[in-house]
């Protein structure tokens, strides 16, 4: 069933552009009204990409309101220390407005040869790793022992802002992403799923929390949302399929009508509707489109998807933090 939320919140993904241009885009997404904003995260990739948490930086000194977030972030790859440093950093500078998503990766197998991290060890060094942020996030000093880190008596200050420190959201799909989600999760965000398989797997996490003895009406469930509004649905999905396939260097033909919010504002607000439905709370849109047209697509999400859901009645209230009563 669905977890409770004061209202349906959407947030932003912007593609790579010029830096001038990144700015100024992620200005006018405050402007626009959104909640949040959001971006990728990869060492290797297809097409060219800043650096996660350096990006989520300028946002953060470019805006005022918004909460800025990784989705998702690739633990595995750095080493936790440096990143519970870089994370408290972040969120103490933007004034408690970081939101941790979290990922174990793989679909790039390289980026793990080229930081030196065997593959198969991904979902131990997540595990591990977001214990170690949490541990230098409240402890001072704090110590640790574990498989991949161990230090004694070190802190990391100044702490994060927020109490416990970012929210953590687990990235995924698998069932070993929504076990993770369940039992260390503040919250799980999904990417090209149905709104069956999200709703499955919201079950599925509401049993990982509730077997760890936590409360899974405190989890946010999100959904990074790849859509494109058209004039009508067969040129939304051309856009669509041009651009994802360029970026996932494969045919994204086959995943259009399975896979895509596309088609008109009425369809999009149609497709996002299913997935209220399945439990999501909380959309990472990312328009697809040419870089070019990004503007104009952001424009039409503000002015033609956003005012269907806010005028909609408030939904009951969130609780606070979700999963800090059993670690």
């Amino acid at each position: 069933m669905p977890f409770p939320a004061d209202r349906i919140r959407f947030g932003v993904s912007l593609s790579p552009h010029p830096p001038a241009e990144q700015l100024a885009l992620a200005e006018r997404v405050e402007a626009l009204g959104f909640d949040s904003l959001w971006c990728g995260d990869h060492i290797v990739f297809n097409i060219p990409l800043y650096e996660s948490l350096t990006l989520l930086s300028f946002y953060a000194a470019r805006t005022r309101r918004i909460r800025v977030g990784t989705c998702v972030y690739l633990l595995a790859l750095r080493h936790p220390t440096v990143v519970a440093k870089i994370t408290s950093t972040l969120d103490a500078l933007s004034g408690g407005r970081l939101i941790f998503g979290v990922g174990v990766g793989g679909e790039i197998p390289k980026e793990f040869e080229a930081c030196g991290i065997p593959y198969a060890e991904r979902g131990a060094r997540v595990n591990e790793g977001i214990e170690v942020l949490r541990t230098l996030w409240t402890q001072a000093p704090a110590s640790f022992s574990g498989r991949f880190v161990k230090f004694d008596g070190v802190s990391i200050d100044p702490k994060p802002v927020q109490p416990g420190g970012p929210p953590i959201w687990i990235g995924g799909r698998s069932d070993a992403a929504l076990q993770r989600a369940g039992r260390l999760g503040n919250g799980w965000v999904s990417y090209v799923v149905t709104a069956d398989r999200y709703r499955q797997s919201v079950e599925k996490i509401h049993e990982a929390a509730a077997a760890a003895g936590r409360d899974p009406r405190r989890l946010e469930t999100a959904h990074l949302t790849f859509i494109t509004v058209g004039k009508d649905y067969e040129t939304a999905k051309a856009a669509w399929v041009k651009r994802l396939t360029k970026r996932y260097n494969q045919d994204f033909s086959p995943l259009a009508e399975k896979y895509g919010v596309i088609g008109t504002a009425a369809q999009c607000i149609e497709q996002i509707e299913r997935f209220i439905e399945a439990g999501c709370r909380y959309f990472v849109l990312n328009a697809i489109c040419e870089v070019p047209d990004e503007a104009e697509q952001l424009e039409r999400l503000a002015s033609e998807i956003l005012p269907h859901f806010r005028k909609k009645a408030p939904l009951t209230p969130p609780s606070p933090h979700w999963g800090e009563e059993k670690r």
